[in-house]
């Protein structure tokens, strides 16, 4: 019996077409499960087999990552996209991780609430977000998916299923699941089910934004930050080289509360500061219309949040485009595949030195394995995290060597 028959028998599978290579690689199977006790199923025959897994969700981030040292079965969590349970009187929701963000944002506002989670890419589903601990605008007021998940349904690599939290937080015996799960890229269990915080629609939201040299950055940013005006999210947005910086405030509440706030706001960041849809703010740099570029690398570069203006001067100076918060201290950027190695050895050095990290979400058409992706050499606390894969998944199933440190 083919291994395609053999999985057929636990849940939907299908055969993998084109858009199922991962940075090359291409998988025996699609696996398809449509609940918890099907992916249970799934990975306790692929753990018994030595069989390689790879999780995905809308597959907006599959290649992020080093490339998965082996890839026998991709496990597709799009079946699972039911909202479990939406307790509106308590702002929470329990739902399944194949579930779109857009799709829960639409379902959660006929109610009036909110998961705050941006959607980056466009498609991405709630499983994804979490895994990649994914944030945008909004992070500077909330938190990122980290901050907002109080629950989750896990499977381990043997097919174990393991749940931590739920609609009332509270500590749990062990590790905090929540917590170590988020931004794990898929390496210690399949996520099936998440519980998160909401918080209400606002009845208005308004940016404000203004054009500045690069060099005259940290005037605006930091009038804002200072103030009383309490904006939900701070954004920069630089094309690099010699143009201006495009500064964003985003300021939610009461109509009233945001009126005033943006007159403010405008007064602070100076001549030629205006009202703006912002349409440029919550989305990666290096996507194109549709689809992601695939002339320039995606980098994640962090820093203290005084360091932010510095760090937009040292990007344009290598003619980086970046852009992302202000307000959190966390950039995305596109960098050109030109002398990429030494671009990312550069202002990785440069993040280092003022309290951040930088890593290579992607780089297409590049061998990732030339690249530092993760700057292991920098990352505190590896061998703990080597130990906690390890009990996980003792056998390397999971996302086989694409985290940091070959984990």
């Amino acid at each position: 019996m083919s291994l395609l028959d053999e999985l057929g028998a636990l849940c939907e599978v299908r055969e993998p077409w084109p858009g199922d290579l991962v940075d090359g690689l291409r998988p025996q199977v699609v696996a398809r499960p449509a609940s918890t006790a099907e992916t249970s199923e799934v990975m306790r025959f692929c753990h018994e087999r030595g069989l390689a897994v790879t999780v995905r969700g809308g597959g907006t981030k599959q290649t992020w990552g080093m490339p998965p040292a082996r890839l026998d079965v991709i496990v597709e969590t799009l079946r699972m996209d039911q909202v479990v349970e939406h307790a509106h009187g308590d702002l929470i929701a329990t739902v399944g991780t194949g579930l779109r963000l857009a799709d829960l944002d639409r379902v959660l506002r006929e109610n009036g609430q909110q998961l705050i989670i941006d959607d980056l890419v466009g498609g991405s589903t709630i499983g994804g977000a979490v895994a990649t601990n994914q944030s945008g605008p909004r992070r500077m007021a909330v938190g990122a998916a980290r901050d907002l998940l109080i629950g989750v349904t896990v499977v381990r690599a043997d097919g174990t299923v393991a749940k931590s939290g739920g609609k009332v937080v509270k500590n749990v015996a062990g590790y905090d699941l929540c917590k170590l799960l988020t931004g794990s890229f898929g390496t210690l269990g399949v996520l099936t089910e998440v519980t998160f915080r909401l918080h209400p629609v606002t009845a208005a939201s308004q940016w404000v934004s203004v054009d500045v040299d690069p060099g005259e950055l940290a005037g605006p940013v930091e009038r804002v930050l200072h103030s009383q005006l309490v904006p939900t999210a701070l954004e920069v947005d630089h094309a690099g080289g010699t143009g201006p910086v495009r500064v964003a405030a985003l300021f939610t509440g009461t109509e009233e509360g945001v009126a005033s706030r943006v007159t403010a706001a405008k007064e602070l960041l100076g001549a030629g500061a205006g009202e703006t849809d912002a349409t440029w703010t919550g989305r990666f740099p290096w996507l194109g219309d549709d689809e992601p570029s695939t002339d320039v690398a995606a980098l994640k570069l962090t820093c203290q949040l005084s360091s932010v203006p510095a760090l937009v001067q040292e990007t344009a100076r290598r003619g980086v485009a970046v852009r992302g918060s202000a307000g959190a201290g966390v950039l995305y950027a596109a960098a050109p595949m030109t002398d990429l190695a030494d671009t990312v050895a550069g202002l990785r050095g440069w993040c280092l030195r003022h309290g951040g990290s930088l890593v290579v979400l992607d780089a297409p058409g590049t061998d990732k394995t030339t690249l530092d992706v993760w700057g292991s050499d920098s990352v505190g606390g590896l061998e703990i995290m080597r130990r906690v894969k390890h009990e996980f998944d003792p056998t390397g199933v999971l996302s086989v060597g694409r985290f940091v440190g070959g984990i």
